[in-house]
């Protein structure tokens, strides 16, 4: 780990694909140490990189579905007489699992699995937003299209 962040400032001297490589790998070392909120911006650099590699979408949607859960259990533990903050722990929830959201079906998409796509389903109820899972399947299909299984560093 301390070797992946002395190498950090360095990063931008690598070619671009390199360059690639290495954010995700900095930020599977963070995910790997439990440290999700540092993971985020290096997965979100190869995702912004490399759109159709699925893998770091699965990342990305599972931890932002990890904070959306934490943000569930909030608003399960808050009163009914908290209006105030229910309605914005509401809100928060419903960010977090329209970010996790895209993630996810594009893993999904490209290797999919019943467990994320039972999670996929539950979020939208969750959010009561049927038009999104009216329109799941044909979504998929089409992000099923350009799937990219391992990064290429050449």
């Amino acid at each position: 780990m301390e070797l992946g962040e002395a190498l950090l400032p360095f990063a931008d001297k690598l070619p671009e694909k390199a360059r690639i490589n290495f954010y995700f790998s900095v930020g599977k070392m963070y995910e790997d140490n439990d440290e999700h909120s540092k993971a985020l911006p290096f997965y979100e650099k190869v995702a912004l990189a490399t759109p159709n590699y699925y893998v770091v979408h699965r990342a990305l949607g599972y931890l932002y579905l990890e904070k959306a859960k934490g943000i569930e259990s909030q608003l399960g533990a808050s009163t009914a007489s908290d209006t105030t903050i229910n309605h914005q722990l509401t809100l928060a929830y419903t960010e977090a699992v329209r970010k996790a959201l895209p993630h996810l079906e594009k893993a999904q998409a490209c290797d999919p699995s019943d467990e994320t796509l039972a999670i996929i389903k539950t979020l939208y109820k969750n959010i009561k937003d049927d038009q999104g899972l009216n329109t799941l399947d044909s979504r998929l299909k089409e992000l099923g299209k350009n799937c990219v299984d391992i990064l290429d560093d050449k």
